[in-house]
């Protein structure tokens, strides 16, 4: 597999990911989206939304504010609990994450450890400063929020959201009787989120700016195994990590509620079906001390990355915690009739799916990576649901470009596609696969007298020749999953 320095290089030589302000030196953990990277970006932000709320009756969307004023986080609990535990050298002043040393120098599990415990690691394992070699202060939490103050008014608290969740639940009961929703029911969005983590690392894997998609899907307290669609999932197989050992389980092997298992394996499937490795996924179960605070259970779907089997996507069951705390320092009443059993209650967030779009980002171009030693480039085998460009249109020569150009001008009002004439064709093919480009069309002399045109298949390098007047349609058939063979006439 590609290292995680080679796959960064080749995202800023291909115009994927860049480093934001990188002509005044960067600042660690803040990334821009080059012209192929927003393509890729957005298709992934899109595929998500069309699958888990477009497609639903039981899933509504919103898109919150980006920042909230600090009870908003005191009645979460992330003012008091939205820590980690930071070394800091005595002697260089470096600050860094203490699980993450520990976990690379004695390859003990830190994460989720008290001050007491990473106290005794350090001294038992006798660590020190990866820099200089100094010792270490006493570890003391670092809260990871990023606060600001709004307005003219001084000390007018307010912090940046680090997760998209509480505006989901501050509006709970605006969607719930706006949307005339009936639980059990979810509430989705999709945007930025903000952690000052103390030491970004790993390119996308762990940022200070990044987007992420979510659900919170609230049910009855009682009814958490009210799954209709749990019986089409439960025999789903998978590689799971309890904590010790890998092996082979199934979603109905999981200890959780029906509703919890069901989004668990949705999501899974759905980083199958767009093109991951069976093989380099996994489900992992946090124990009691990786839980978060508001937690009853969670389940990680981790990816294995060149630095380690590491989490693309969170699935924690949250209980009533969020909107109970919201009632109480708001005294606004959260609860609500339900009208089949006949009881006010406050819903149970049985499912909180939680995506980064980074990390997702980062995995699919991990997995679709390959250097092709016999093409002697590139090639980016991505989904072509995926795909930052669906399609290349070429002319042969230059003397063809008229008559290519109407081709791309038929093309891209439906699909998203370049156009390239400089250099051979197979150089333009090359570039096309290092693009992650499924489909390149190529406008040679027989096309002014059969009026057919040459498409070339990324993954499999053979090409067919179809009408122009049915380009359009055949396109559309080959990103639908069409197979080659059967738009046209292979070319030998």
């Amino acid at each position: 597999m590609v290292s995680i320095q080679e796959l960064a290089t080749f995202c800023k030589k291909k115009g994927f990911i860049y480093r934001n302000a990188e002509i005044y030196g960067g600042m660690a953990g803040f990334f821009d989206l080059g012209h192929l990277g927003v393509e890729l970006n957005n298709n992934i932000k899109q595929e998500l939304w069309k699958r888990f709320v477009q497609a639903r009756e039981d899933v509504v969307g919103i898109d919150g504010s980006l920042m909230s004023p600090e009870i908003v986080f005191k009645a979460s609990g992330h003012l008091e609990s939205f820590t980690d535990i930071m070394l800091e050298c005595s002697k260089c002043k470096k600050k860094i994450r203490a699980d993450e040393i520990i976990e690379e120098e004695t390859h003990i599990d830190a994460e989720g450890k008290s001050v007491d415990d990473i106290l005794t690691i350090i001294k038992d394992n006798k660590l020190k400063c990866p820099s200089c070699g100094g010792g270490f202060k006493e570890p003391e939490h670092f809260n990871l929020m990023f606060k600001s103050e709004v307005g003219a008014k001084e000390g007018n608290l307010a912090y940046l959201r680090p997760e998209t969740a509480q505006s989901i639940f501050t509006n709970f009961k605006l969607v719930y009787d706006n949307a005339r929703m009936k639980l059990p029911f979810g509430i989705a969005q999709t945007g930025k989120a903000f952690r000052n983590e103390i030491s970004p690392r790993d390119f996308l894997f762990r940022c200070r700016e990044f987007e992420q998609f979510e659900i919170e899907f609230f049910c009855h307290p009682d009814k958490l195994n009210d799954c209709l669609g749990y019986n089409k999932i439960k025999s789903l197989e998978f590689n799971y990590f309890d904590g010790k050992k890998q092996k082979k389980a199934k979603i109905s092997d999981l200890k959780a509620s029906k509703w919890h298992a069901y989004w668990l394996a949705e999501f899974y499937r759905f980083f199958l079906e767009l093109g991951l490795s069976k093989d380099k996924l996994r489900i992992t179960k946090h124990n009691k001390e990786k839980l978060a605070h508001y937690a009853a259970a969670c389940f990680d779907i981790e990816y294995k990355f060149p630095f380690g089997w590491k989490e693309i996507h969170g699935n924690a069951d949250r209980k009533q915690f969020d909107l109970t705390q919201h009632s109480k320092l708001s005294k606004n009443d959260m609860s609500i009739f339900d009208e089949e059993t006949k009881q006010k209650i406050v819903p149970y967030v049985a499912s909180e799916p939680s995506q980064g779009i980074g990390r997702a980002f980062l995995a699919f171009m991990f997995d679709a990576y390959d250097d092709d030693k016999k093409r002697g480039n590139i090639v980016l085998h991505l989904h072509p649901k995926l795909a930052p460009v669906k399609v290349g249109v070429f002319p042969l020569v230059n003397k063809l470009d008229k008559e290519a150009k109407a081709v791309y001008d038929m093309l891209k009002d439906e699909f998203t596609c370049i156009y390239d004439r400089s250099g051979s064709v197979g150089r333009r093919y090359a570039r096309a696969d290092e693009a992650g480009v499924p489909f390149c069309c190529t406008i040679d002399f027989d096309s002014q007298k059969d009026k057919s045109i040459t498409i070339r298949d990324k993954n499999s390098t053979k090409q067919v020749r179809v009408k122009i007047s049915e380009i359009k349609e055949t396109v559309r058939k080959l990103l639908e999953g069409e197979k080659l063979e059967n738009v046209g006439k292979l070319v030998k």
